[in-house]
Parts: structure tokens; sequence; C-alpha cells
């Protein structure tokens, strides 16, 4: 299996980034390839931090899931029970978890009405959708649209409902329990002060030369729009994932009822389901039975999970190049699992 893995990434020599394959938890494939720092040719190794983008959003969930278990929240609570003001009506927490909410897109509007030289915090978004009230895409529970707006609202939520930081939760109730040493919600500078930190690289095809994605002026919203919550923003590694892997299969932050609804598909208003839980997409493969997963996208990185609940197989992939094989390589990886 790990010399079959190799060649499929052997492949593609200038892929960038760390992969994890695990069996019941045990890693059986674990290899850094290319580098964390391309101008100083400074390697990657399996202990690389990147970027998670969207993967994030399953954090984000699981906070709302254990507030619910607690009491402090329920899933079909109009969101107007928390955020006052917003000009949505009929929207749940449900709603916001599940991509269902027909909220329009909140980058859109700051790219076009925010100062860029401040730093934008949920409240400031919050703010910009009273007062501009873009309108809404479609009816609360028509149809799934993927939505980074309702994981900024959950953020907001989240800290109305337990009276907390956001980012302070994310610390004391999941990555400190589980163990996720090198995870965090971390500033631009914090970052910048980490030394296994994976910068990311994007493609320039014209000059087949790979550049520093924070150099192009369409990454500049990760600055910009650095203080959000709830939608992306964790950095982690291929080993804390693992650990966040093996403790979903626990009832150490939830109920392994809550799981099962976490991974539940949203029920549309026609009476149809889409592909989607709690921050998890879903999807049944034919050999390896039940698989939730996510993917994340950020200017110079491409992140999946891949969790075969049935077989209890993992798949991480970090890539701090964006590599536009990622999901072709992904995709073989799954192939090789069916037949392990």
């Amino acid at each position: 299996m790990p010399q079959k893995i190799d060649l499929v990434f052997a492949a593609v020599p200038d892929f960038s980034g760390v992969v994890l394959v695990a069996d019941k938890g045990n890693p059986i494939y674990h290899k850094a390839f290319g580098y964390a720092n391309l101008e100083t040719k400074q390697n990657l190794d399996t202990a690389s931090i990147f970027e998670l983008a969207s993967v994030s959003k399953q954090f984000t969930a699981m906070l709302i899931a254990m507030l619910k278990a607690e009491g402090k929240l329920n899933y079909d609570d109009q969101i107007e029970k928390y955020l006052l003001g917003l000009p949505y009506k009929g929207i749940t927490i449900r709603h916001l978890l599940t991509h269902t909410s027909g909220l329009p897109d909140y980058q859109q509007l700051m790219d076009e009405k925010w100062d860029k030289s401040k730093v934008a915090t949920n409240e400031d978004i919050l703010l910009h959708l009273k007062k501009f009230h873009p309108i809404s895409l479609f009816k609360p529970g028509e149809k799934y649209e993927y939505s980074n707006t309702g994981y900024v609202l959950l953020g907001s939520i989240v800290e109305k409902a337990s009276g907390k930081d956001f980012v302070a939760l994310c610390r004391d109730r999941i990555f400190n329990p589980v163990g996720m040493t090198s995870t965090n919600i971390r500033t631009k500078k914090e970052k910048d002060s980490i030394s296994n930190f994976a910068l990311g690289y994007i493609l320039v095809s014209e000059k087949n030369k790979y550049v520093r994605a924070d150099s192009f002026p369409s990454s500049n919203y990760t600055i910009w729009l650095g203080g959000r919550k709830g939608p992306g923003r964790i950095s982690s590694t291929t080993s804390d994932l693992l650990k966040w892997d093996r403790t979903l299969y626990t009832e150490k932050l939830v109920r392994s009822q809550t799981m099962n609804e976490i991974f539940s598909p949203a029920k549309l208003n026609d009476g149809s389901f889409s592909n989607y839980g709690f921050g998890w997409m879903l999807r049944s493969d034919s050999v390896l039975g039940k698989v939730v997963y996510h993917t994340g996208d950020n200017p110079g990185y491409k992140t999946e999970i891949l969790r075969y609940i049935d077989q209890d197989k993992t798949v991480i992939v970090l890539c701090n190049n964006a590599h536009k094989k990622f999901d072709d390589l992904v995709k073989d990886v799954e192939h090789l699992l069916t037949q392990y």
C-alpha cells in the first residue's frame, strides 16, 4: 500500500503537501512532499502547519452541537434570537449549518463596501449585512448552496449563546481536550513566527513558476477579513487532524446520537435531501461505505479530510501549492483504499 501511494505522488513531482492515510487510527502512510518555504528551500515535514480553509467549518459545527447538547440553543431556533436586526427572516441555525439559508455572499459585499485598510470582524460583517441588505438568494430550506456567510453567523451565535469568545472556545472545548497541540486560530503575526508554517504558493503558468500566494491582490481578503470567525482560519497539521478523527469515534465531545445528527443530510422543503450535514459533506462509496469529508480552498492551499466511517479509514491531504491535480490525487488514494 505505501509503495502504491508513493507511485501516485511520484507521478506529480511538483505537488507540495503532506499526506496521511490511516487504518483504524494507525497511520499506514504519512509523508511530506515539497517545500514549506520555496524561496529558502525549507522542506515540508509531517509536522508542518497548514491553513485548513473550509475544513475549519466542522469545528464551528461541533461547537454549535456542544451548545445544543448543553441546552444553550436549539438547531431550529430562529437566528434573530441571537443576532438582532438582521434583515433575513425564517432562517434557523439548522439552515446555517447545512448551507440551506439562502443568505447572500458576505465576501462580495465586503469587497465592495469595506475599507480594506482595516481588518473586519464578524461584528463588521453583520453591520454591513444590516446596512446594505443584499437580497437573499432563495427561501430558507429551498435548496443547498454553499454559504460562507452562514458560518460567519454561526461563529457569532456561538459567542452569543455561550457568552465566550469563539477562538477561546475552540481552544478550550476542542483543541486542548483532543490534544491538538499544533492547532489554533492564528493571527498573521502568529503564523509568521512559526518556523514550520507551510507558506501558500500559486502557479503562474505563463512563467511556469510558483509564486507566494500572498503576493497576489486576490489573496488580500485573508488580511482585510482576518478577524472573521466561523467559516475558516484554523491552521493545523495532519497528525492533529487524525487526533480529531479518532475523537469523533468516541463520546469525548458529544454523544454518538449527536454525531449521527451531524452526519445526517439536510431535508429540504420539497422533501428531498442534500449531501451535506452539519459542517461535513456526505456521500456513499460502493466499497468503502459511508464517507464524511470536507474540502478547503484558500489562496495557495487545498485541503481535505475524508473519514470512511464504516471501514474506519482516514485520508488527510494538506497542500500548500493549490495543485491543479489535487482532486485527482485524492481520488487515486481513495481508489487504492478500496483495494486495501
